[in-house]
């Protein structure tokens, strides 16, 4: 092939498209960057709430700008404004929970002794055995890990201050990006399904293993964590442990990790109550924790999440786990939604290459135009 062939040649233009194509994404990609995790949960908005919008659409036939503004409405008095309070109250409960650490009214040296006390002996030895019952050294680090704590939430603190614009910024990208993605998600779904390099069948089945995915995700974990967060902090008020709020906070995100998640807070706070004689609290504790927060885990999260999402619990908290070590709390919807996908992916080609395995070679002389 001399060179003008070569220059003029379909393939080359091709791998050229290709390779413009791409630079342009990432380039796309890179300028998205700042503001990724609004622009991530605009699109999880307008995925979660679409189905309100439809209804609103039949409704509105002719007023698709109503519809949207009426879904985003409903959207900021659902999640924006009860998140934004309870924000503060945490804020306020974890000030409070840091000043009764720094004054020595919340001792957890003191509580780690009285459990250690009442431990039986092989045990005790068992803990002396790998330094775990040196109680000077644990409250330096105890000591070391709140002061630790308390200025990464004062450098946090000072960074959203200093950043107070980029943070509201991001909130109004986020909000203004759902308003678009709800308004016109339809055909801009669309364009992109007839972008995508597949089968018509395999793009369906993809773009609706996604969409599923990010609901299923979204909602059912959102619920099972409000409702297991919620029950935890209850327990927590009725039985007088101080700072109910902050560890409601916490059991609900912990939540997000399948069978293993709130239990974390409550069981050590019932195993303390049983070492230290208050044997019915604990034994109250562990069977409302068991019968009541955990049947919350096991009746609701399978019927939310896994149900649509078809993937076991050991996959789902995998990738959770994986997803939010990669992507912080954003990794809780990314981490089962590449997961899911990687199953779709493999099923797709598994069942492609069977067919392609099992369909007999047309005779020869008998192909297409044959």
């Amino acid at each position: 092939m001399n060179f003008k062939s070569f220059v003029t040649s379909p393939r080359l233009e091709h791998n050229a498209f290709l390779a413009l194509l791409v630079a342009v994404t990432l380039a796309f990609v890179w300028i998205l960057q700042p503001f990724g995790g609004a622009v991530f949960w605009g699109a999880v908005i307008a995925i979660v709430f679409a189905p309100i919008q439809m209804r609103l659409l039949r409704r509105w036939p002719r007023r698709p700008t109503l519809a949207a503004l009426a879904t985003l409405s409903l959207v900021v008095l659902l999640v924006v404004l009860p998140l934004t309070l309870l924000t503060g109250m945490l804020v306020k409960e974890g000030a409070a929970l840091y000043q009764r650490v720094q004054s020595g009214e919340t001792n957890f040296v003191r509580y780690f002794e009285q459990v250690v006390s009442v431990l039986p002996a092989w045990l005790h030895d068992l803990l002396e055995h790998f330094g775990l019952t040196d109680l000077k050294e644990l409250q330096a680090r105890i000591t070391d890990a709140v002061g630790r704590g308390s200025q990464m939430i004062a450098t946090y603190v000072y960074s959203v201050g200093q950043n107070a614009l980029d943070v509201v910024v991001g909130f109004f990208v986020m909000l203004y990006l759902a308003f678009f993605l709800l308004r016109d998600g339809a055909s801009l779904t669309r364009r992109i399904r007839a972008a995508v390099p597949l089968e018509p069948e395999h793009r369906r089945q993809l773009a609706e293993k996604f969409i599923t995915v990010i609901r299923a995700t979204v909602k059912g974990n959102i619920l099972v964590a409000a409702a297991q967060g919620a029950l935890g902090g209850l327990a927590f008020w009725f039985f007088g442990i101080q700072g109910a709020l902050l560890w409601a906070v916490l059991m609900g995100f912990l939540s997000l990790l399948p069978a293993i998640g709130a239990a974390l807070i409550w069981l050590p706070v019932a195993l303390y109550f049983l070492v230290t004689g208050a044997i019915w609290q604990g034994v109250t504790l562990i069977l409302y924790g068991v019968l009541v927060i955990g049947l919350v885990d096991n009746v609701l999260r399978p019927i939310l999440v896994g149900k649509d999402t078809q993937m076991p619990d050991y996959l789902v908290l995998i990738s959770t786990i994986g997803g939010m070590a990669i992507f912080g709390i954003n990794g809780f919807v990314i981490g089962p939604v590449i997961a899911a996908m990687f199953m779709a992916v493999w099923d797709l080609f598994a069942t492609a290459r069977e067919e392609a395995l099992t369909t007999p070679p047309p005779p020869e002389g008998k192909g297409p135009g044959g």
